[in-house]
């Protein structure tokens, strides 16, 4: 069963997700045409940036716990990553508009993001040139500042409060990605090309890697609905 471990992980972390998406009172099932174009357009730098970083050595797969399909040289799991997890962490975020738990107003929200920006920003200046760091730092400040500053993106907020309570299974998966709680990672790192610190086994730039991933898909999906809205209501 080792070999199906990742498989195990994507699949574990969309399966509940796409059942109640289905729930009468969350119905995110009516959201997948917007969602899903999104989701796979997304998918296709990622998984460019993911192979290049393969190709030179920044991170790799244990082939212990994988099931041996490769496309190029990444693993299906790895691919399969890419549209599971999103769909989970874009399903919360739907959830919690739907029960309108949010609490964070937009101003608040924007000091906060200023307040990520400058903190990376920060330690770009110490680690500048090291490829993970360097590269998820400089796409997420980027995009974080055109969201929130130049586009004024009202869901910002909401993809800040969802994303704070998606750390816990973020935690979870990702520790069991990065080798907590099983014998070896799936997912190894070379820790030459990050800053080297890790909260348990997660190295610090996968935080905001999934946050970058997150972003993108919750911003172009909302794109993909507003255009849509505006399109049926000339129609």
């Amino acid at each position: 069963m080792d070999r199906f471990t990742y498989l195990i992980i994507d699949l574990g972390a969309l399966t509940v997700p796409f059942l109640f998406s289905f729930h009468p009172k969350l119905r995110f099932d009516r959201e997948l045409k917007y969602y899903l174009p999104a989701m796979f357009i997304v998918a296709i730098p990622f998984l460019v940036w993911d192979q290049y970083f393969t190709s030179i050595g920044i991170w790799g797969f244990n082939p212990d716990y994988l099931s041996g399909l490769y496309i190029g040289q990444l693993p299906i799991e790895e691919i399969l990553f890419f549209l599971c997890i999103p769909y989970a962490c874009v399903f919360s975020y739907h959830c919690f508009i739907v029960g309108k738990f949010n609490k964070i107003s937009s101003q608040s929200a924007s000091m906060i993001i200023m307040a990520i920006c400058v903190v990376l920003v920060i330690i770009l200046l110490f680690h500048f040139g090291k490829y993970y760091t360097t590269s998820t730092f400089v796409l997420l400040v980027g995009s974080l500042i055109y969201l929130t500053f130049v586009r004024r993106a009202e869901y910002i907020k909401d993809i800040l409060f969802a994303y704070t309570f998606l750390q816990v299974p973020f935690f979870i998966t990702n520790g069991l990605l990065t080798g907590s709680w099983i014998d070896e990672a799936i997912v190894w790192y070379n820790d030459t090309e990050n800053i080297g610190y890790r909260i348990a086994t997660i190295p610090f730039e996968d935080t905001f890697y999934g946050m970058l991933l997150i972003l993108w898909n919750i911003a172009l999906y909302e794109w993909i609905k507003k255009r849509y809205s505006k399109t049926s209501t000339i129609g």
